[in-house]
């Protein structure tokens, strides 16, 4: 089979969206389908024997963080010459939407999927207040091209239902659980992640350091907790300005993970913690359970559908301290 992936991001950034189209890249190559992901332009010209075409990328101003590409024509060129039997167009708000039309031209199979919750953003970033009702418009629009439309979790299903997006089905993420394991824990990756005190309660977040990710949340823990050690892995633009937040505290930057080094970090805590409350799943949340963690996470819908409380980890209300300090 020939697939055609359309997707807003790809490598080489680093986020939940992006790993999970890379696993299924890599799977569909070992099955032996013919691949062409099309994304911004961002250098990486091939993964795992599929073909990336890049096309040119912008800076939106309300996010200035990330570069994205615009719906483009030169979409349908690409889909008709590579003539795949599928298309899949990875949240289809901007490039991944020129995916959907040229499906939708050729008379493609076409499945749509929802990663990334625009409209939370847009509170999230003061960015047009007036926007939401233009923007879940369009959403609408795009999705009803599609033969099927995926979204991660019930919650976000059922809120794309309310607004009319119709041929739902909930496909749920998972993580390699040989990747993601207990075994990989390491006094010496404890050592470095607690800044030589061990024996502190050490907890772990791991993320893109984004506004969006409500890491700030977390500050007011760490003045009050002498006994909690906090390693906030990963990075991206907010980094500078948490590390300004959180200097005087228990708390270290060791900056971006992968692979084995991600996976000691994990294994070596002694919790996972979790603020966002704008995930249409989480996949990290996944990845700390794998690894053998409780995990300390604010209450949202996606969350809770994998956060019973009191079962695999403790939920807390964002905003509010007094439950945080009850669930540690």
């Amino acid at each position: 089979m020939k697939i055609a992936i359309v997707t807003e991001t790809f490598l080489p950034s680093v986020d939940g969206v992006v790993t999970r189209l890379r696993h299924a890249v890599e799977r569909f190559r070992d099955l032996g389908h013919e691949v062409m992901v099309i994304a911004p332009e961002l250098g990486v010209t091939e993964h795992h024997g599929a073909r990336v075409v890049g096309v040119k990328p912008v800076t939106l101003p309300f996010y200035k963080h990330r570069r994205f590409t615009l719906p483009n024509p030169t979409v349908d060129g690409i889909v008709r010459g590579f003539h795949p039997d599928v298309v899949h167009a990875a949240q289809p708000l901007l490039l991944a939407s020129s995916g959907a039309y040229a499906a939708h031209r050729q008379r493609i199979p076409l499945v749509a999927s929802y990663h990334t919750h625009i409209p939370r953003y847009l509170d999230l970033y003061r960015a047009w207040k007036w926007g939401k009702r233009p923007v879940w418009w369009q959403i609408r629009r795009n999705h009803a091209l599609a033969d099927i439309n995926i979204a991660t979790s019930e919650t976000m299903r059922a809120e794309l239902a309310s607004h009319g997006i119709e041929n739902l089905h909930v496909v749920r993420r998972g993580v390699d659980t040989k990747t993601f394991h207990p075994d990989f824990a390491s006094q010496q990756m404890r050592e470095r992640l607690t800044e030589g005190r061990p024996d502190k309660k050490l907890l772990v977040f791991v993320g893109r350091l984004a506004a969006e990710k409500e890491i700030h949340r977390l500050r007011p823990l760490m003045e009050r907790r002498e006994d909690v050690a906090l390693a906030i892995v990963g990075d991206g633009p907010y980094r500078r300005e948490l590390e300004a937040m959180f200097a005087g505290t228990s708390t270290l930057f060791p900056g971006f993970m992968q692979g084995e080094e991600l996976a000691s970090a994990f294994a070596s805590a002694d919790g996972f913690i979790f603020p966002s409350v704008t995930e249409t799943l989480g996949l990290v949340i996944l990845e700390g359970m794998a690894s053998g963690l409780p995990v300390v996470a604010a209450r949202s819908g996606p969350t809770m559908e994998q956060v019973t409380d009191g079962v695999n980890g403790l939920l807390w209300d964002s905003g509010d301290d007094s439950t945080l300090d009850a669930a540690l």
